[in-house]
């Protein structure tokens, strides 16, 4: 090819005949000789006659210059024009190819990973070794270069991290390289560096996709409202939803709230939820829907939920003396981050709080009740008081410590000494790294009885020792109590700011804003749920704790993975989007070269210069017709009815039919057939795990099905195919409506399409992944009857295997048909009398076709579990696949009678 500025030309040569375009022009202008004048007599009959024909004496400029025109568009057409044409010159040398792999670049990693794949083939062909780094996670020393097909196989298993690259540069390899950078589209620190630093080392090829990073910051509340700031690099063309996810009364994670958001040309918006305390305090995480990245999820923790606390008294208020009322510092420390509630001890029980705070409470009045409570998690917190210290407390089972009767006073009149002042917090205390204020002292308090489990239990003591704050498990709850009162009566603790940072502590609030380093520190952090890349939130075993230092850094990183965390009851969500961040797309330096859709895109001009030049020679013959007077008269009546017969007399447009030779191939016997998604390695495993389960069931069945087909739902008769396997990919596109009729008619028909999302049922059957997602809006135009998780009496138990599970590759739950509300189970059988007909879907995340697939020995291509127990679990899913091929050709014929005696004999060995 050869390129002319944004210009390139697939057959220069052809250009050359616009040369003749000159030539053409003076042939067109020429004249004929002028006619010799002769006087004859007889003309003078023919004046005032009027000629039909005009013969014009010369051509018009313009219409020669619509000709040269027709004439120039049609060579350069002929030539091969492409506007902004990609030129790939084979590379030459080493070949290191560095991907960021963030979680900015889990949104389009098959595509990432396709280009990988493709870069590889191409060095591989040409003898070209090469070198991976991957920025997110770099390797300690540079890495060496070894052939393409080595690396090959490591493409599958590289995934995206759930952070960004740091800034430090990671090790190059020695000497000249060309570099291939699959970037996530963020602008970073370093990254200018980095990429002056390959340049030096030769050719760097960036590629990068145009289509803005998404990511959403940390919740917050805000005047009773939960906000996230939703960033992006550039402003989205349209609105976003976000998600609010979280456990509905039923303990199923679902949606529980959606809000659009829209960016109106900016940068950054705001997702607002106005969500109600109880539904609130379920929402486990927000996402952007339909976006896969750990980025596009915010992690929700202690700021964002209110827990219920109760507040009981041991007395009175007194009129007008507010601030001695026990519970007026509390309420002045909680309101602001809890939904307090007052009353009886019954009553707090009834509404089911989260603490239970009692100020100098000496008698209990339901002390079973609340015994019950606190044994299924509750925290009871007890402040002293004059009641509780002149209480004989020898036999009360809710409080941490003994009691000495009476109490103790100090810096009074009556006694010895000064106001105690605090001792720093100890480690392992709840309180530990908070500091300690000076003006904070002590005048009297109750005293703990000394024993083997005091020092154990005392997390907060006076400078002399003696405990001030104390706690003690009772059952799965907690008991705390406060030595003093909840009032300035016997200390200023309750007048410092440092007493609803202690409450804070003991996780009774909920924090208003973003932890500081103080909150977290003392205190080792241990992960709950970490983030992959993708946004999925998974367990946390074997993860080492953090110190509380460390994660008020907020800076997700290797050590520091995304997720939760948890110490002394209290949680803290670390999201992969770090504070602050400004998502921005980055710039690159002159010389490289732009891959992806951030490249100009390359448009072929061949067919529009010919179009425009067959458009330009039709106006040339409509302008000859009308300078030479042609146009004039009936004829121009005449032309248009003939014009309006050509149109009305045109074939209709021809629809695509099922080639002849495939449709008898597929009427001729059982064939298993599958969708394709457009993803060409999941329609290759789609297709080997058809053949797979047909060569099964011919060696294990008298069907003996011929070579599973791909699906153009276009164009096939469905009615011909026995069984549709349809795997569901986040990005496959949808059906036309004519294909989803078709699909219909299959279904009411008593065809069969097994859906398989590929994801181990992390959906749900919902919206938790992206195939739950996409698998529903594929489904939704579907005639689709409601569903149920199978039933352990449904007949594929037992069309030909005697069945309970039905795994692929992984082993989840499958729904199918839902068995109709009055069936019962039939005197002398012992299964339900179900419906007669066979379930026209079956929907699960198993990855059947993948635990299937042979390759063209014979073999399995992918492992499924480990050992023997994997092998196990391979049988069962080919099981699982005969009995689906036989329940569609026979539909619930186990259920009859006859059957009985021989279930039942199988059933019982």
């Amino acid at each position: 090819m050869t390129v002319l500025g944004p210009l390139g030309f697939t057959a220069p040569w052809v250009l050359l005949v616009l040369l003749a375009l000159p030539i053409l022009w003076l042939l067109l202008r020429a004249v004929p000789p002028a006619p010799i004048r002769r006087r004859f007599p007889g003309v003078a009959l023919l004046l005032g006659l009027t000629d039909e024909a005009v013969q014009a004496e010369r051509t018009p400029w313009w219409l020669l210059v619509l000709r040269m025109m027709a004439l120039a568009a049609a060579i350069v057409g002929f030539a091969g024009p492409v506007l902004n044409p990609v030129v790939t010159a084979p590379g030459q040398g080493p070949l290191l190819i560095v991907a960021d792999a963030s979680w900015a670049s889990a949104r389009d990693w098959p595509a990432r990973q396709a280009r990988i794949d493709r870069a590889l083939t191409e060095a591989g062909a040409s003898g070209r070794p090469v070198a991976i780094v991957t920025l997110s996670d770099p390797p300690p020393v540079a890495p060496s270069f070894s052939a393409a097909t080595d690396l090959a196989p490591t493409v599958p298993g590289l995934t995206p991290k759930p952070w960004e690259p740091g800034a430090a540069l990671p090790p190059l390899p020695e000497g000249g390289f060309e570099t291939l950078w699959l970037s996530d589209g963020l602008a970073r620190p370093g990254r200018a560096q980095l990429a002056t630093a390959l340049q030096a080392r030769g050719k760097l090829s960036v590629w990068q996709p145009a289509t803005p990073v998404l990511a959403l910051g940390p919740a917050r509340i805000e005047a009773a409202q939960v906000t996230l700031p939703v960033l992006a690099t550039t402003a989205p063309r349209a609105p976003l939803d976000v998600s609010a996810i979280g456990l509905d009364p039923t303990g199923i994670e679902r949606e529980l709230a959606r809000e659009t958001v829209d960016f109106a040309g900016a940068p950054q918006a705001v997702a607002r939820f106005d969500l109600p305390p109880e539904l609130r305090n379920r929402v486990s995480r927000f996402e952007i829907a339909g976006l896969r990245s750990a980025g596009a999820v915010s992690l929700t923790d202690d700021a964002v939920k209110r827990r219920k606390v109760a507040l009981i008294a041991g007395g009175t208020a007194r009129e007008g003396l507010e601030l001695l009322t026990p519970t007026h510092y509390l309420r002045q420390a909680l309101a602001p981050s809890a939904d307090l509630i007052e009353g009886t001890l019954e009553d707090v029980l009834t509404a089911k709080p989260d603490v239970i705070i009692l100020a100098d409470v000496a008698d209990i009045a339901e002390p079973d009740r609340l015994a019950e409570w606190l044994e299924e998690g509750g925290l009871l917190v007890r402040f002293a008081g004059p009641r509780l210290a002149a209480a004989q407390t020898d036999t009360d089972p809710l409080l941490p410590v003994r009691l000495r009767a009476g109490g103790r006073a100090v810096g009074g009149t009556m006694s010895w000494g000064e106001p105690r002042a605090l001792a720093p917090f100890p480690e392992g205390s709840p309180f530990a790294g908070l500091a300690v204020p000076e003006d904070v002292t002590v005048t009297a308090q109750v005293m703990a009885e000394p024993g083997p489990e005091l020092a154990e239990r005392t997390i907060a003591a006076l400078a002399d020792g003696t405990p001030l704050v104390t706690r003690a498990r009772f059952g799965t709850g907690e008991i705390v109590l406060f030595h003093v009162t909840a009032n300035a009566e016997w200390s200023s603790l309750p007048l410092s700011g440092l007493f609803p940072q202690m409450l804070e502590r003991l996780a009774i609030s909920a924090r208003r804003a973003a932890p500081e380093a103080g909150d977290l520190a003392g205190m080792t952090w241990v992960p709950q749920k970490l983030l992959d890349g993708f946004g999925r939130l998974g367990g946390a075993e074997g993860a080492p704790g953090v110190a509380g230092e460390v994660l008020a850094t907020a800076q997700p990183g290797p050590d520091l993975p995304p997720g939760l965390y948890a110490a002394d009851g209290r949680a803290v969500a670390l999201n992969a989007l770090a504070p602050d961040r400004v998502l921005a797309a980055p710039t690159w330096p002159a010389g490289v070269t732009l891959e992806g859709d951030v490249a100009p895109r390359a448009w072929p001009l061949k067919g529009a210069l010919l179009a425009a030049a067959l458009l330009a020679l039709l106006a040339d013959l409509i302008a000859s017709l009308a300078v030479s007077g042609r146009l004039s008269g009936p004829r121009v009546g005449r032309a248009a009815a003939v014009l309006l017969v050509l149109i009305l007399a045109a074939p209709p447009e021809a629809r695509a039919e099922m080639a002849q030779d495939r449709a008898i191939e597929a009427a001729s016997n059982v064939v298993l057939a599958h969708i394709a998604t457009g993803d060409a390695g999941v329609d290759r495993v789609a297709l080997a795990g058809l053949r797979g389960l047909s060569d099964t069931l011919a060696r294990r069945t008298t069907v003996e099905p011929s070579a599973p087909m791909t699906l153009d739902l276009e164009t096939d008769d469905l009615a011909l195919f026995t069984l549709i396997y349809w795997p569901v990919t986040a990005n496959q596109p949808a059906p036309s409506a004519q294909a989803y009729a078709k699909l219909n008619r299959y279904l009411r028909g008593g065809g069969m399409i097994l859906f398989d999302t590929r994801d181990a049922d992390l959906a749900g059957f919902g919206t938790a992944t992206e195939a739950g997602r996409r698998l529903q809006a594929l489904a939704a135009p579907l005639d689709i009857p409601p569903l149920e998780p199978i039933p352990p009496d449904h007949i594929l138990t037992r069309t030909f295997y005697l069945l309970q599970d039905f795994p692929g590759r992984y082993d989840a739950p499958i729904w199918v048909e839902a068995a109709p509300p009055d069936a019962e189970q039939a005197e002398g059988m012992p299964f339900r009398n179900l419906n007669d007909g066979v379930t026209p879907v079956v929907i699960g995340g198993n990855d059947w076709a993948a635990a299937w697939a042979i390759d063209g020995n014979g073999m399995a291509m992918f492992p499924v579990g480990r050992g023997q127990a994997g092998e196990r679990q391979r049988e069962t899913a080919l099981r699982f696949g005969v009995n689906l091929v036989m329940h569609v050709l026979t539909g619930n014929y186990k259920s009859d009678q006859v059957h009985v005696p021989a279930l039942l004999e199988r059933l019982g060995q």
